[in-house]
């Protein structure tokens, strides 16, 4: 597992969660799909093991009638006889989506040479020729129609387990690697701001606690050291807006004294210090009060 590279904010977390989710769904998704696609790829391989079987035995079988009828007739006689054809076989390919798998329909179309007749497994006269090449081509015929069957099954059983090895390997990436990333880098992620609360909430206890303590004391100085930062911005911003008028108009600018800069910033500091008590104040009871 390793926590992904982003930026510990609340609006990344809630895109991370949204991820999960859909993670997850996925991955159930493709769990069952793979579940599916493995059950009936099993029985699939099963009924090609059985047609495989009877399409080897009718093969031995037509062979031995091959074998008879050679050993009865003459080898010219034989070949004169299967020179000629009387039909022609086409295959049609249909398509079918099973999970997400396109598996290809084989049919077999038998016509004959000429249009409007029938094609015939004997395409030869009957005087010549022993009833055992007959046999021979009907039985390699009616085989035919099993060995089409066999090449889809087979062709159907290499796509699927294709399909299953891709759809492993997806359902792994989630399990092993995106999900449990998403994860660890939610929870680092709730931790780091659950940090950052209870620092700001530590920090705000301990400046209402001061507060509190300088005003029982009647001292002024804690409100004087929270609002230094600010009053020296402003004194800087306009100790810079002087030093520009001046050289803009040096006979017009006049130097103050001390005292009164010290009369000018005082009422400032008085002014701001109740917004900014009050405001500290708000905050801490709304912290409270969730």
């Amino acid at each position: 597992m390793a926590r992904l590279n982003v930026n510990a904010t609340r609006m990344v977390m809630a895109q991370l969660k949204t991820r999960l989710e859909v993670s997850k769904r996925g991955y159930k998704l493709l769990k069952d799909k793979q579940d599916e696609l493995m059950r009936r790829f099993i029985q699939l391989a099963r009924d090609n093991r059985a047609m495989r079987e009877e399409v080897e035995a009718a093969l031995e079988k037509s062979f031995a009638s091959f074998a008879m009828a050679s050993a009865v007739m003459s080898p010219e006689m034989l070949d004169n006889a299967l020179l000629a054809s009387k039909q022609r076989m086409m295959v049609s390919v249909d398509v079918e989506n099973v999970m997400s798998v396109r598996i290809p329909t084989f049919s077999f179309h038998r016509l004959g040479l000429e249009e409007g007749k029938e094609g015939t497994t004997t395409p030869y006269g009957y005087v010549q020729t022993s009833a055992e090449l007959d046999l021979a081509l009907e039985e390699l015929n009616r085989v035919m129609d099993k060995l089409l069957e066999l090449t889809q099954m087979e062709k159907s059983a290499q796509l699927m387990a294709d399909e299953i090895e891709a759809t492993r390997r997806r359902v792994n990436a989630l399990e092993y690697r995106t999900i449990p990333d998403l994860e660890e880098t939610i929870t680092y992620i709730r931790m780091k701001l659950d940090e950052e609360d209870r620092a700001t909430i530590t920090r705000l206890l301990k400046i209402k606690d001061l507060i509190s303590q300088a005003k029982e004391e009647g001292r002024d100085d804690i409100t004087a050291r929270l609002q230094t930062s600010s009053v020296e911005e402003e004194e800087e911003v306009k100790g810079k807006a002087k030093i520009k008028s001046k050289s803009k108009n040096p006979s017009k600018s006049k130097p103050k004294t001390e005292s009164e800069s010290k009369t000018e910033s005082k009422p400032k500091q008085a002014e701001s210090s109740p917004t900014l008590l009050e405001a500290m104040e708000t905050v801490l009871e709304e912290m409270k009060n969730d």
